[in-house]
């Protein structure tokens, strides 16, 4: 008979139960899962613009089409944010933020096929790419 203890003992020995994957593996992966559409495992460029899109509409709150420093939170430095604002009024439209997005997700694409598996996600390029998603 399985207690609770015992479950308790093999999620903190690190396999969950119910995948058999390592806790770390699975934390690895979530980000994937978070983003991947398509359940193929990895984030194609549509997903990763998809989820940014969506984040735009809910970080833009005074409905002026743009975001501004304030309601970035911190997804960019301001070096980074005068970088990708090419009409230089200090804020960025969907269009910018989405071209921001496919820049970072391109970095974080090394061997170029597409996609980014939960590896490739990991990495210091893809947890900046994530930050403009989540």
């Amino acid at each position: 008979m399985i207690s609770r203890r015992t479950i308790v003992l093999a999620l903190t020995a690190g396999t969950l139960l119910t995948t058999g994957l390592p806790v770390l593996a699975q934390s690895r992966l979530a980000p994937a899962k978070m983003f991947d559409t398509d359940n193929d495992g990895t984030v194609d460029l549509a997903e990763a613009k998809k989820a940014a899109a969506a984040l735009f509409d809910k970080l833009e709150r005074d409905k002026d089409g743009t975001l501004d420093k304030r309601e970035l939170k911190g997804r960019l430095s301001a070096k980074e944010l005068a970088g990708a604002d090419p009409d230089h009024d200090g804020t960025l439209t969907k269009e910018e933020y989405l071209a921001v997005v496919e820049q970072r997700f391109r970095a974080a694409d090394p061997d170029g096929d597409g996609t980014l598996d939960a590896k490739e996600l990991n990495s210091a390029a893809g947890r900046s790419l994530l930050r403009l998603l989540k």
